[in-house]
């Protein structure tokens, strides 16, 4: 079993709360345990403006699956949660990135590890530093507090819990 695998979960339609609980209960039971999660976070819609708020988290994992393995769980959480994927950005009832893979950094078509849109979304670096303020990005060579000093969003995000 291993640490630092650090997952993005976001919510913008029905009972958001509710359906970012149901994914950690998958997520523990499909992928590996939780060992962290941080608060949950409220921000305005990004990419895609016109849309709801969404609530954002993000959880730490020990699994011993394979990020690719990790993947494809995850995608079927989406759709056991109601997921349709419509537009890029659009607004969905669940949605789980791979953030960190330890420190692997893996580019194929289908996954990008660490998450390209870390150092640009306060959404991700809030809660993300919030549990792992010290992770040091396997890219970028800094940690998370340093990327959000850095970050450039200037949306909103307010800690709701």
């Amino acid at each position: 079993m291993m640490e630092g695998i650090y997952l993005l979960l976001g919510s913008n339609l029905g009972d958001k709360k509710n359906m970012l609980e149901q994914a950690r209960k998958l997520i523990s039971h499909e992928i590996g345990t939780i060992i962290k999660a941080s608060a949950l976070y409220e921000t305005a819609a990004w990419g895609k403006e016109d849309q709801p708020s969404f609530y954002n988290q993000v959880v730490e994992v020990k699994s011993t699956l394979s990020a690719a393995d990790i993947l494809s769980q995850i995608q079927k959480i989406e759709t056991d949660l109601g997921r349709v994927r419509l537009e890029k950005w659009g607004s969905r009832v669940i949605d789980i990135d791979i953030l960190y893979y330890h420190d692997a950094v893996i580019n194929d078509e289908n996954l990008s590890v660490p998450h390209p849109g870390i150092p640009d979304r306060k959404f991700t670096l809030e809660p993300l530093v919030e549990i792992a303020p010290n992770y040091i990005h396997p890219v970028l060579k800094v940690s998370n507090q340093e990327l959000l000093i850095k970050c450039s969003d200037s949306l909103d995000v307010k800690r709701i819990d």
